[in-house]
């Protein structure tokens, strides 16, 4: 016997890699047997399609003959294949698969059922027609293959994320039946652990000699050609792979995923598609292997599925009954965590929740959310009330400046609820299974020591594909093994359960979970923005005036059905690539579709309601002024006169409640404040004044003064000016319409106006005003009207946009004679303080940050806020605070903020907190506005008012009827404390109240929650922004 040679360390791995190499010596090396025999399809033929056919539908088209190397299109049609199959006789005893590879997305059709999705980017070529071919097995059959003309991410055109290519041709280049070697398939896994156990542990680790030497042996002693020397190598492996780790050994938790975004690079339709194709493909996994865990979210997908395919759902709900296939996440779809009102974001839980317990038995116990663009700190808090203590997430591996220090920890929210929260220290949701991301997951994990436990996400995702036959064999072949973590197939349910048995040992992370990333899906297609604030308006007061005409009227039916229906819609459209206006433009379109939708059906509901509210006599139509909000208004509004006309009213109405118009025809009532007065000087400025505040602006229309007139404080600072349009070079590394990066910051350009072009508006008594032009550049110009209201504490800025340009961010700043190291900005059911300094990589990484409906730059006994009615980028640096309007991407989609804006911001000097000063309420004002509905008959003459607050701390937000058909007459009101105090509140209403009971978010009543009832009032107690629900059960309204 020969020597044993010197072994080179390089030369044995490269060996050993082209021995199962799919590109060299495939002519002799193992993988060029993976399969054997193989024969052409008997017939192939094919039709195209523009539509998104049923199967039934399109097996009847005609198809014309096809070959291998055809190619269909364009992207977005469909090319149908029907495959006619003969199995050679001789194949008998052996496995037989369909070899199929095309770049479109297939999806196999067998017997009218789908049975396999087929894509080339998933490394998913193949169909397994048998696993081994009987004597009595049909040896003649005929499938359907459905492709579709896009790849799992899209069609971008040259790049990912460019905007599609829709003259894209997709080909065909194998269809054949072949025979599969299983055993030369499970020593290339092999062979591929081994490799990647010696590069993984490096040339200084004896473990990794030990593999590279037991794989190097494997080739000597496998003869690719000869198939009985195959057990041989098989046994080197396996003694290798049984040598077991200690009791120490890190667990690795590895369950299937397979993320898919409800949209994003293809279009919603698509995604149902897409989910199918994965799915299925899943489920042929779960039947192979009784082991195997997936792991799926979004409540949104399976409903699709459900009504699609009804039977692929129905085996889903079988899987889920054995505990293979788990629902996740709890939520509609995976929403954006910065973007939501805080209703909305109850919503997802609300309609996920109920939908995952009727559909497969049980809520689910941890939020799932891979891949948003950061998490509000308000969800902690939002999820315990839904049931839900556990939360899995990576995004924040994505941090551009800081690494985040946790992987396992207690996130605790802004009124102090906590949670669990695991990041898979692999930083990924797409794991291959491969040993290099099984060390990554050990060596990058923050919390070494805390916890033994991670978790392994494995499948390809984003555009669906997921999990693989040979990424489940890698991770059962590395279960237990020396020198590497052990790695187990397991549950999310598992994984917490770990966690949680180890859980005293965790850090806490206090407030926001701000992705360092991404900040301009704050700006980015405004349009989705404005559609997403004005629809949670519609869909508020919908709720309200329904459940009020239901307390008030015998005849009224709460449009349960329609509102869930409408919901839905807008908990779809809050998916983290389309309110956030990352997505195709086919979405986009999509998106403000169903924007009109909730409007169109919106208003026609608030009719309905309306009109059961005063159910008069018929009569001359009056006009129902209706207040939304929980707390009493005097507003000046716009009333149509006869003749189509309209003419300003300055009206009253209660909270949650209405008035009836003032008739126009007679005088107004001395006006109980000072009127609005108006002046143009001759220089061409303007001063508006209403008594409270006094606006001065310059001949351009920027703003040189904002006083609050009683103690006659400056707001603008000295030699600055406010309003001051300012124009940033917006090209981000990659992201387009994701990023927008800290160097834009260094481009900034004020826009200029031209003296002469103010001009006054309204003359002033009820409403003064002030309005110019501005050229924003050669190709972009904006309108804007200032305007000040009688008795109004801010001057609004209605500002109208014709916007055509490529990479440039607009943005508004006003310069505050106030000083403070941090601004407030409201957030979900409250508010929090961000820095307005960059003293730290912490605060400089927050540049740009996002807010709701208002901002606030304090110092003790003054303030500014700024607050808007459709946008959410924003930022405070030194004492500006700037307001984030339009941005320009040109990817994925082309078009995105093209064309015209409407927007309203609004300017509030204040004494004293924001709190004391009514910001929050003003807020909410210039975001509800009063409604002037059509009553049937005469309006009724009283007032009335349905609920009031005691304390101006909590913000009655939502009044709706309960979910379950059995309490239709019962109500939900959701609360919540704004100021950030402990306080006592009683809440007051008018209406018939039975029983009051404290539930939580889902509505399921809390044992101990019974509230008394005193004079029609129920004393509540509240912590710091805690948000609390109730049940009021009502008496039914007599006949």
């Amino acid at each position: 016997m020969a020597a044993p040679a010197l072994k080179h360390w390089r030369t044995t791995l490269e060996r050993v890699e082209k021995f199962v190499s799919p590109v060299y010596f495939t002519d002799c090396n193992l993988r060029g047997r993976l399969f054997g025999d193989s024969c052409p399809v008997a017939s192939l033929s094919s039709f195209l399609t523009p539509e998104r056919l049923a199967y039934q539908e399109a097996v009847q088209q005609d198809f014309s003959p096809a070959h291998v190397g055809d190619t269909f299109g364009p992207t977005w049609w469909t090319c149908w294949f029907r495959v006619e199959l003969n199995i050679p006789e001789a194949w008998v005893g052996q496995e037989v698969h369909l070899c199929w590879e095309s770049d479109g997305e297939g999806l196999v059709w067998r017997d009218g059922e789908p049975v396999q999705g087929l894509t080339k980017e998933g490394e998913k070529t193949s169909y397994v027609l048998t696993d081994k071919l009987g004597e009595g097995d049909p040896r003649s059959l005929t499938l359907y293959v459905e492709v579709a003309c896009n790849g799992l991410l899209g069609a971008g055109k040259g790049s990912m994320i460019a905007a599609p290519d829709l003259e894209k041709t997709f080909r065909l280049s194998r269809a054949e039946l072949a025979v599969f070697h299983q055993d030369v398939h499970k020593l290339l896994v092999d062979l591929e652990l081994l490799l990647g156990i010696a590069k993984g542990l490096g040339e200084d680790n004896q473990r990794s000699f030990q593999a590279l030497y037991t794989a190097n042996q494997m080739v000597n002693v496998c003869d690719p050609a000869q198939p009985e020397t195959y057990p041989v190598a098989q046994a080197l492996a396996s003694r290798f792979f049984g040598q077991c780790g200690g009791e120490s050994q890190h667990t690795i938790h590895a369950m299937g995923h397979c993320h898919i975004d409800t949209a994003w690079l293809w279009p919603f339709k698509e995604t149902v598609r897409k989910c199918a194709r994965s799915w299925v493909t899943a489920l042929r996994l779960m039947e192979q292997n009784a082991e195997f865990i997936f792991a799926c979210s979004q409540a949104q997908q399976l409903e699709w599925v459900k009504n699609r395919y009804p039977g692929l759902y129905a085996q889903l709900q079988e899987f889920a009954c054995r505990g293979q296939f788990v629902p996740v996440g709890g939520t509609w779809v995976e929403m954006d965590g910065n973007l939501p009102s805080g209703e909305a974001m109850v919503r997802q839980f609300l309609q996920g929740q109920n939908f995952f317990l009727q559909e497969f038995g049980k809520m689910c116990s941890e939020f799932w959310l891979p891949d948003t663009f950061g998490y509000s700190a308000q969800l902690p808090q939002i999820m315990r009330g839904c049931g839900i203590t556990r939360f899995l997430t990576q995004k924040l591996s994505w941090n551009l400046v800081n690494s985040f220090p946790h992987h396992s920890f207690f996130w605790e929210g802004l009124d102090g609820s906590r949670v669990l929260v695991h990041f898979p220290p692999g930083d990924s949701y797409g794991m291959q299974g491969s040993v290099e991301e099984v060390l990554k997951t050990v060596t990058n994990n923050r919390d070494k020591g805390r916890t033994n436990h991670s978790a392994f996400l494995f499948g390809f995702g984003d555009g669906g594909g997921g999990p693989t036959q040979t990424m489940l064999d890698r991770l059962k072949r590395l279960g237990n093994t020396d020198g590497l973590p052990r790695v187990q197939l397991s549950s999310p349910g598992q994984l917490f359960k770990a966690l949680e048995s180890d859980s005293e040992q965790l850090c806490t992370w206090v407030g926001e979970l701000f992705l360092e990333l991404h900040n301009g899906t704050y700006t980015t297609h405004a349009q989705i923005k404005k559609g997403n604030r004005e629809c949670e308006r519609i869909l508020h007061d919908v709720e309200l005036l329904s459940s009020l005409a239901l307390a008030r009227s015998a005849q009224f039916l709460y449009p349960a059905a329609q509102l869930q229906h409408l919901w839905r819609l807008l908990l779809l459209n809050q998916f983290h690539d389309v309110v956030t206006g990352s997505c195709i433009q086919l979405v986009a379109e999509d998106a403000m579709s169903h924007y009109e939708d909730i409007r169109s059906h919106g208003n026609t509901l608030l009719s309905a309601a309306a009109a059961a509210l005063c159910a008069g006599e018929p009569g001359p139509e009056g006009l129902l002024i209706v207040n939304t909000l929980p707390w009493k208004r005097t507003e000046v509004l716009s009333l149509p006169k006869p003749g189509g006309a309209h003419c300003l009213a300055l009206v009253t109405v209660p909270s949650m409640g209405y008035a009836s118009a003032p008739t126009p025809t007679l005088p107004q009532p001395l006006l109980p404040q000072q009127p609005v007065f108006v002046v143009q000087e001759t220089d061409g400025s303007v001063t508006l004044d209403n008594g409270i505040i006094r606006v001065s602006l310059d001949p351009t229309g920027r703003l040189t003064s904002l006083v609050l007139v009683a103690s006659g404080r400056e707001a603008i600072a000295e030699g600055a000016l406010g309003n001051q349009f300012v124009l940033f070079d917006d090209v981000p590394l990659y992201w387009d319409a994701w990023d927008v990066m800290d160097y834009h910051l260094e481009t900034r350009k004020p826009v200029l106006g031209q003296p002469g072009t103010l001009a006054v508006g309204s003359e002033g008594g009820l409403r003064g005003s002030a309005w110019f032009l501005l050229q924003i550049s050669p190709n972009s110009r904006l309108s804007q009207e200032v305007v000040l209201d009688i008795g109004c504490p801010y001057v609004r800025f209605h500002t109208e946009v014709h916007w055509n340009e490529a990479h440039k961010f607009l943005k508004v700043e006003f310069p505050a004679r106030v000083r403070s190291p941090q601004a407030t900005y409201e957030i979900q059911f409250g508010h929090l303080q961000r820095p307005t300094h960059y003293n730290t990589s912490w605060d400089w990484a927050r540049f740009e940050v996002w807010a709701h409906r208002w901002m606030d730059l304090s110092e003790h006994g003054f303030g500014l806020a700024l607050l808007n009615d459709s946008k959410y980028g924003a930022s405070v640096q030194g004492s500006v605070l700037s307001l984030s309007l339009l941005r320009a991407p040109k990817a994925p989609d082309t078009t995105a903020d093209m064309g015209r804006h409407e927007f309203t911001y609004a300017l509030m000097p204040h004494k004293g907190s924001f709190q004391d000063a009514g910001v929050i309420p003003a807020a909410y004002n210039l975001n509800f506005p009063l409604l002037a509905l059509p009553a049937p008959g005469p309006a009724p003459a009283a007032t009335w008012s349905a609920f009031s607050l005691s304390s101006p701390a909590v913000v009655l937000e939502t009044v709706k009827q309960a979910e379950t058909s059995s309490q239709s007459h019962t109500l939900v009101l959701r609360l919540y404390e704004a100021h950030g105090s402990h306080v006592d509140c009683w809440l007051h209403t008018s209406l018939p109240v039975q029983e009051a009971v404290l539930c939580d978010f889902l509505e399921r009543r809390d044992p101990a929650g019974h509230l008394p009832l005193q004079d029609a009032r129920l004393k509540l107690t509240f912590s710091p922004f805690q948000v609390r629900s109730l049940l009021l059960v009502l008496q039914p309204p007599p006949n």
